[in-house]
């Protein structure tokens, strides 16, 4: 008998699980057994009635009769007291006892009539014999000792006295039953083990089962500990963008019935990246705490209110009177975001925007609404900042232009229409031409002329910025390829490259793989990136160091526009910084602007960085700046963006602007 291993649960109580299945097992068939068992008794008491009449063969059949109601008895004790589960080795000894008796009377038949002869009926007995030994072990797949019980005595007793008789006949029938009771017996074996396997397999089928419900239910626990992390703000407390776009899209996308009345506001604070850069972030927390804080305490209980992210916010308004009272929370919030803040006992004064839109004059769906509120709130910004801006038709012409521009980007990019220019940038020592900037540049026939920022945006929203930065710079760098043959070697050509560029691992990627493919020394190739770039170091670095190592120069656009440090320079390596047109328009009547760029330049000197001036529209404003000591510089002064088919016409017709002599114009 192979004992059970252990797999899932214990040793004893896998033992206990596979002896309580073995014993439902024998129980299962045993009543039936025992009435065939009772007529093949019947049927075997005509037979040796028939053959000779005796009174010991009626009190066998009697006695078997009164064990098989006997046992009959038991089994119904055995199920109705549950012993299979409660004690099933118990259970199962008391059924091999019964077999085992069951057996013994039955090893009396073959001596019953006389003696086994080999005469009809005494041939019959020994089918009859071997007959329900085969049935009985059949009977037993799941406990072999029971089948054995009842077996082995009457298939002892049917060999001994084939082979007491001594005929030639009589002993080929004993090796015949002796050959089927070894098969007989080694199958019950092979069947009990066969059983036992499938019963371990099945325990470990549940153990794992049940192993899997548990740790569903702890994942199940766990994900709906996680969800409610994912949709909070762990600083404020109050909802995140997912819980504000899920919520605003269950209201408006797709149901059956929208909110009679909804509106949006959309809420950002004004000095807020002053306070982090002053104060530390820590103060920043603050802030965001303090205005989350009284958002909440301003809004009603059914309104939805989340921290987007940064120092953006935004709150649901629901009910019948949702237009005004998202008007009187917005109205509220820019009143108290103006309020001091007091920080470490130190006042601090911060204010807020907010846009205002409304469902569904100003949209029907979540993204309608929201780009309107948002649009609002940059309307509210553009007049003055510390306001409430209402959306209004005015500004639905700002959305849908941005729609139809997103709807004709990917034909038109793919198409050519949107095209590369080129503008030269130049030496204000001698007028030669150091360089280009690569200009994006789309004539709509519907839109007109679309900007570049216009262009930048739709792309990102269509998650195509990889595709339209690949376009720049394959144009960019055919140029560059062609310039040394006009004359223009070692001349550099400046891309523009978006901030959103740098959050993935693909930008450095792909210029590497234009300038190998174009065979271009990528140290000609120029990556303009803005001051946000710079400021947001963690997503930009990889990036930045990989460009770095592979040969590109590395430029700041629109220096002094944003919030530049100096610490960022000197971390950062960088070989040109370009100053925006602001600081350049009346440089030659305004001191300011005069002290300005010449702090900037000497900076650029200080650090070993080229400082090249953009917008430089007049020749005295290239005299001024180059008296200034600056000694590059761009603008319609020199040259208005080009396709590169007019780059060589360009250059055969150009004439250098005579600097030196406007200063006495």
């Amino acid at each position: 008998m192979v004992e059970p291993t252990r797999k899932g649960p214990d040793q004893d109580e896998t033992a206990r699980l596979i002896r309580s299945a073995q014993a439902r097992a024998v129980l299962s068939g045993i009543s039936v057994s025992l009435l065939a068992n009772s007529f093949i008794g019947l049927t075997t008491v005509v037979m040796l009635w028939l053959s000779r009449p005796s009174q010991e063969v009626l009190w066998w059949f009697a006695a078997l009769l009164a064990l098989n109601a006997a046992r009959l008895v038991g089994v119904r004790l055995l199920v109705t007291r549950n012993m299979c589960v409660i004690a099933p080795e118990r259970a199962l000894g008391i059924l091999s006892a019964g077999a085992l008796a069951g057996g013994l009377f039955w090893s009396a038949a073959p001596l019953l009539g006389g003696g086994l002869g080999m005469d009809g009926p005494k041939a019959y007995v020994i089918f009859i014999i071997c007959g329900i030994s085969a049935g009985a072990l059949m009977q037993s797949t799941a406990y072999s000792r029971t089948a054995l019980c009842f077996a082995t005595p009457p298939l002892v007793t049917t060999i001994a006295c084939l082979l007491y008789a001594a005929t030639p006949v009589s002993l080929v029938v004993a090796a015949d039953v002796l050959l089927l009771t070894v098969m007989m017996f080694r199958a019950s074996f092979t069947s009990q083990e066969g059983f036992l396997r499938s019963q371990r397999d099945r325990l470990r089928a549940v153990a794992l089962a049940n192993s899997l419900s548990e740790a569903n239910a702890e994942i199940s626990q766990s994900y709906q500990h996680l969800e409610s992390m994912a949709n909070r703000d762990p600083l404020t407390g109050l909802g995140n963008r997912a819980l504000f776009n899920e919520r605003l899209r269950n209201l408006l996308d797709g149901a059956a019935a929208a909110p009679a009345s909804l509106a949006l506001l959309a809420i950002d604070l004004d000095r807020f990246k002053a306070i982090n850069d002053t104060m530390g972030h820590g103060a920043g927390d603050m802030v965001l705490s303090e205005i989350a804080a009284r958002l909440s305490g301003i809004a009603g209980p059914s309104d939805t209110v989340a921290r987007l992210g940064g120092d953006e916010f935004a709150v649901i308004v629901e009910g019948d009177d949702a237009p005004a009272r998202a008007r009187m929370i917005g109205l509220d919030i820019v009143r108290l975001a103006g309020e001091p803040i007091d920080i470490d006992g130190r006042p601090v004064v911060i204010g807020a925007s907010a846009g205002l839109a409304v469902h569904p004059e100003h949209g029907t769906d979540a993204r309608t609404l929201f780009a309107s509120a948002d649009i609002a709130l940059y309307a509210a910004k553009e007049g003055g900042r510390r306001r409430l801006g209402m959306f209004n038709p005015v500004l639905r012409s700002r959305i849908e232009r941005r729609r139809q521009i997103e709807a004709a980007l990917p034909d038109c990019l793919a198409l050519g229409q949107v095209t590369v220019h080129f503008q030269p940038q130049v030496a204000l020592s001698d007028g030669r031409i150091i360089g280009f900037e690569a200009l994006l540049r789309w004539s709509h026939p519907d839109l007109g002329a679309v900007s570049p920022p216009e262009i930048v945006a739709a792309a990102h929203a269509l998650h195509v910025s990889g595709d339209l930065t690949a376009h720049v710079a394959r144009q960019a760098a055919d140029l560059l390829a062609r310039l040394p043959a006009l004359g223009l070697e070692h001349v550099s050509m400046a891309i523009n490259v978006s901030p959103r560029e740098f959050t993935g691992r693909t930008l450095a990627d792909l210029l590497i793989r234009i300038a190998a493919e174009k065979r271009i020394d990528p140290s000609l190739m120029e990556i303009e990136i803005t001051e946000e770039a710079m400021l947001d170091r963690a997503a930009a670095a990889d990036e930045l160091a990989r460009l770095e190592q592979a040969g590109f120069r590395l430029a700041v656009d629109d220096f002094g526009m944003g919030h530049s440090s100096l610490a960022l320079l000197v971390g950062m390596r960088i070989d040109r910084l370009k100053i925006d047109r602001s600081f350049v328009a009346g440089i030659s009547h305004s001191r300011e602007n005069q002290a300005l760029i010449s702090a900037l330049i000497g900076i650029g000197r200080a650090l070993s960085i080229e400082i090249v001036v953009e917008g430089v529209e007049t020749a005295s404003e290239a005299e001024t700046l180059r008296m200034l000591g600056c000694r590059f510089a761009q603008g319609y002064h020199f040259a208005r963006p080009m396709p590169a088919g007019d780059v060589e016409a360009w250059l055969a017709a150009r004439e250098v602007p005579p600097m030196r002599q406007a200063s006495g114009a």
